[in-house]
């Protein structure tokens, strides 16, 4: 220990499932040297954190527009006629869709 070029030794506890998700990572990087892996790590990663609260809520507003329509669809096969009025909140939909859509790009990161 005392011809090591790095006399400072830094120990990290982890459960089991960690430790299968770290010897995971290493194999996708192809490397069995751990304290190379954990040393470049600790220097050079990075933790991302993405907000993804406006694509939940885009989620949610698509899936009321589909109930909407489900229920356009289940009165369509249920009496057999489509009125101009379904073929008008269908579109509606559309446009909503649309619209969540190009709000969505504008808040992209």
């Amino acid at each position: 220990m005392a011809n090591r070029k790095r006399g400072i030794v830094l120990r990290v506890p982890v459960t089991a499932e960690e430790r299968t998700l770290i010897e995971q990572k290493m194999k996708l990087l192809h490397t069995g040297n751990f304290s190379a892996y954990a040393r470049k790590m600790l220097i050079d990663g990075y933790i991302i954190n993405v907000d993804y609260s406006h694509i939940k809520a885009q989620t949610a507003e698509i899936q009321k527009i589909g109930v909407n329509v489900n229920q356009i669809a289940k009165r369509i096969n249920a009496t057999g006629t489509v009125y101009a009025q379904d073929i008008e909140d269908i579109k509606g939909a559309l446009d909503e869709i649309w619209r969540l859509q190009r709000l969505s790009l504008l808040k992209a990161p």
